[in-house]
């Protein structure tokens, strides 16, 4: 399946990556998604944004199936996501999913008993069998990308909030993934330390890097991505370019909840 899309004047009908279809996900009596579609083009940055508790976290993390949908369904390169680790049948597995689709969290999750340098050659060594020569020479060459090459043997209790989101980051780039789902990665951040990580995001995007990514930052949001979803109480109540979301939005809803991030 391609998509019609023409971000900074990149190529039309980009490959659709990652779907949701339908998905709606609750928590007992709580409903926090309430039928959401979503498309991913190859190379596309979407971001996400919306108030506190409007589902945008959960429907990230059910674009990787670390939450589970209550209903509808998760597609990679048009094959459903099946409900076990492993592909079966006509089901791609959790497993070949999360592979390819990395994950970068809001409170890091790094192992804290590992240096740095062992946290990115974890995946690809035990994961992808990658020989551990290549994975070092890889997490090296990503360490430097995110400037921190001299942080290699530091465990994560001796580095700075900022230093763990960037070593996170380059974790999730080690797997090498077609896709990469940031979850609020700057929130848990002290404020003098968010520009470093949204300086490593936006080279990310300038490399081609397919994004979904939850934020508050609506100044970077509006800098970096193609699309803009605003959620609301489990639905998508707008959706498209800055330019109509973020910097003129005509949804009155949405244009509330913007107009709060411009004082």
């Amino acid at each position: 399946m391609t998509i019609e899309r023409e971000p900074d004047g990149n190529a039309m009908n980009a490959e659709a990556l990652l779907e949701a279809r339908g998905i709606r996900k609750s928590f007992g009596a709580l409903k926090v998604l309430k039928g959401v579609d979503l498309t991913l083009a190859r190379g596309e940055v979407v971001a996400l944004i919306g108030p506190s508790g409007s589902g945008k976290s959960t429907l990230i993390r059910c674009l990787n199936m670390m939450e589970i949908p209550t209903a509808g369904t998760i597609h990679f390169h048009g094959k459903t996501i099946g409900r076990e680790f492993r592909d079966a049948g006509d089901c791609t597995g959790i497993g070949t999913l999360r592979r390819h689709v990395g994950m970068v969290f809001q409170h890091f999750n790094l192992f804290p008993h590992k240096t740095v340098l062992e946290n990115v050659t974890e995946g690809p060594i035990v994961v992808c069998g990658t020989p551990r020569a290549e994975a070092v020479a890889h997490a090296l060459d990503l360490l430097s990308q995110v400037g921190l090459s001299q942080k290699r043997d530091a465990y994560p209790n001796h580095l700075s909030g900022g230093q763990k989101q960037r070593v996170a980051i380059a974790r999730a780039m080690a797997m090498r993934p077609e896709v990469l789902l940031l979850d609020e990665v700057t929130s848990a951040l002290d404020p003098e330390l968010v520009g470093e990580v949204l300086a490593v995001i936006r080279r990310l995007v300038d490399d081609g890097i397919t994004m979904a990514i939850v934020t508050h930052e609506m100044a970077f949001a509006a800098d970096v991505a193609d699309r803009v979803l605003f959620l609301d109480e489990g639905t998508i109540v707008a959706e498209g370019p800055p330019d109509e979301t973020i910097r003129n939005p005509s949804n009155e809803r949405l244009k509330a909840f913007v107009s709060r991030f411009n004082h």
